[in-house]
């Protein structure tokens, strides 16, 4: 494909504000940084070969463009058109145009997992093996990397919580929306969360786990919530929880970030979390200054 790579000189009057170039792994998020900027109201582009990135910026630099804001995944898919990218994103920066380069990096070892649990082929491996294939990748976006502007490791991250990394770190404040608020329950046997902004350890109130009719239940039961009270310390707990969540909330938000996870723990992450995780995210639900999301990690596995 011959497109010219002349640079067009730089448009005092474009109306394009950002223009974010999105790279990485195959496996490592980039459809969810995609959906991120398109949910946020970017021009949103995928699999475009570096040369027509060119074209296209040329397009929304050219006088009468209505785009303000664009995405662009460029990525090894492109096969031997996506060689060029690298100068592509030094035209970019010596233009001095609003771009911003976001890659999306991954442990071999999570990218293999991915690709298990989809099935799905590695474009650079088509007949071969997930890890060559990986490997390969590495090698072709060692440049990519070295010019990023912005480089998220999605190991361990659930899309969710990607989508959260990334609106945080690229979107501005007034593209973000109402904070996305996240109470998380789970069980500290099994690790805490990775991505918890905040993290409460309740395990000093009477665990239901030694009541032999209440454990296989969960905290979603109110026989469980009602043992969980039945000292007092539960709602003296709220007491000093609830104010304290309640001041914290409006000075994230004034501090510009998107989205703020909240983990409750307990042992298992099946009784005293999720009762408190509940209440707390319904507690928070009846604001119209957040969007809540209540999440139990650990809840399904056995007690």
């Amino acid at each position: 494909m011959a497109v010219s790579s002349t640079p067009a000189p730089t448009s005092t009057d474009t109306r394009l504000e950002d223009l974010v170039v999105i790279s990485g792994f195959s496996g490592a998020g980039k459809t969810v940084a995609m959906n991120v900027f398109e949910d946020a109201g970017y021009f949103c582009v995928d699999n475009l070969p570096p040369e027509m990135i060119r074209s296209l910026v040329e397009l929304f630099t050219h006088e009468g463009s209505k785009v303000e804001r664009a995405a662009i995944v460029s990525d090894v898919r492109g096969g031997e058109f996506f060689t060029p990218l690298e100068g592509v994103i030094d035209e970019l920066h010596a233009r001095e145009l609003p771009a911003r380069v976001l890659f999306l990096d991954a442990e071999d070892a999570t990218l293999v997992d991915r690709y298990k649990e989809t099935r799905r082929r590695h474009p650079l491996a088509p007949e071969g093996s997930i890890a060559s294939g990986i490997a390969r990748e590495r090698e072709m976006l060692a440049p990519i990397k070295e010019r990023s502007d912005f480089i998220i490791d999605s190991s361990g991250l659930k899309a969710a919580h990607l989508r959260r990394r990334i609106a945080d770190d690229l979107l501005p404040r007034n593209r973000r929306g109402l904070l996305a608020l996240t109470f998380q329950s789970f069980g500290f046997k099994h690790g805490p969360p990775r991505d918890a902004d905040l993290v409460f350890d309740v395990r000093f109130l009477p665990n239901p786990h030694y009541v032999p009719e209440l454990r296989p239940k969960t905290g979603l039961e109110p026989e469980v919530v009602a043992y969980v009270a039945r000292e007092g310390k539960l709602a003296e707990f709220y007491g000093l929880l609830e104010p304290l969540l309640d001041f914290l909330v409006p000075q994230y938000e004034e501090e510009g970030k998107a989205h703020l996870s909240v983990a409750i723990g307990c042992t298992g992450g099946r009784h005293r979390s999720v009762a408190i995780t509940e209440h707390l995210g319904h507690r928070f639900a009846e604001r119209d200054d957040v969007v809540v999301e209540i999440e139990h990690r650990d809840i399904g596995r056995k007690p």
